[in-house]
């Protein structure tokens, strides 16, 4: 298939890049600036482009499907990241999908987040990045209800992995560890739902063949969720990291308050990823972590 993926310098956009192209697929990208991805892959930058361009682009390239993964994450805000919010997260994403729409594409996986879920609600935003992402759904709406296009959303929660350059906890930990110096957070009491990244591309590429096999496993406009093995409060966290590569961490629990709105329980209301499941715990998966350094 020919597929376009947004978001191809991030995390997740990377591996998802390298496990669509192990697969034999035909991949294209957004660009924004420079890649930093390992192949030479067609790209069109859509901010930039005008619609015209764009849906030409799309029909040119007889592009099956998008995985819409580019955002821009911010847990807090000020006045002048709301620009930069509203384009990334709802402009960017409306107009591609706009184009999508017009070129006749068949499907379109949207990446949502467990933000937009606080108190396990139905829709009860975080932060504003929450918002804009619940604001980009509504919009596709519309074109779900008016157009041909599949549409469905993966809500995530907490991703890691090897190669993570991301201000991520295992990350932190690992700095710490090493270098002996002490972390403050907060009591500690809050659940995790962290998955790795393997079992999340996983899940995409499930739901890649579901849509293009027009699955009855698949309702127009459906919303997944990606849940790990288990969950664990960030003492537990901790602990299991420090058992698992046996180094101590020297944490300060409680000299810092939990955060506003801090998600206390993930979303849990969420439907999986029809016949997809998570494969790798969290030990395996922090030994993964440090094989790869």
């Amino acid at each position: 298939m020919n597929i376009l993926v947004t978001g191809a310098t991030g995390f997740i956009g990377q591996h998802m890049i390298k496990r669509l192209v192990k697969d034999g697929h035909n991949v294209l990208i957004t660009i924004n600036k420079t890649p930093s991805v390992e192949y030479s892959l067609k790209g069109i930058n859509i901010g930039k482009e005008n619609t015209n361009t764009i849906t030409n682009f799309i029909k040119g390239n007889k592009i099956d499907g998008i995985v819409h993964l580019a955002s821009v994450f911010l847990s807090s805000h000020t006045p002048e990241d709301i620009e930069k919010l509203i384009d990334s997260n709802i402009k960017f994403g409306t107009k591609l999908l706009d184009c999508a729409v017009n070129a006749h594409v068949k499907w379109f996986i949207n990446t949502g987040t467990f933000w937009q879920n606080y108190q396990n609600k139905n829709y009860s935003p975080v932060n504003l990045y929450a918002a804009t992402k619940q604001a980009f759904e509504d919009i596709a709406r519309y074109y779900i209800e008016t157009n041909q296009i599949k549409f469905c959303t993966i809500r995530l929660c907490d991703t890691y992995g090897p190669n993570d350059t991301r201000a991520k906890i295992f990350n932190l930990w690992d700095k710490i560890a090493e270098t002996g110096e002490s972390l403050s957070m907060s009591p500690g009491e809050q659940l995790i739902d962290t998955s790795y990244i393997d079992d999340i591309i996983n899940a995409y590429i499930l739901l890649i063949h579901h849509l293009s096999a027009e699955s009855s496993f698949i309702t127009n406009g459906s919303i997944f969720a990606i849940k790990a093995q288990k969950r664990y409060s960030l003492r537990e966290l901790a602990s299991l990291f420090e058992k698992t590569t046996n180094k101590k961490l020297n944490i300060n629990w409680g000299a810092r308050p939990y955060r506003q709105r801090e998600v206390m329980k993930p979303w849990d209301n969420g439907i999986i990823v029809p016949q997809w499941e998570s494969k790798t715990s969290i030990e395996e998966g922090i030994k993964c972590i440090l094989h790869s350094k």
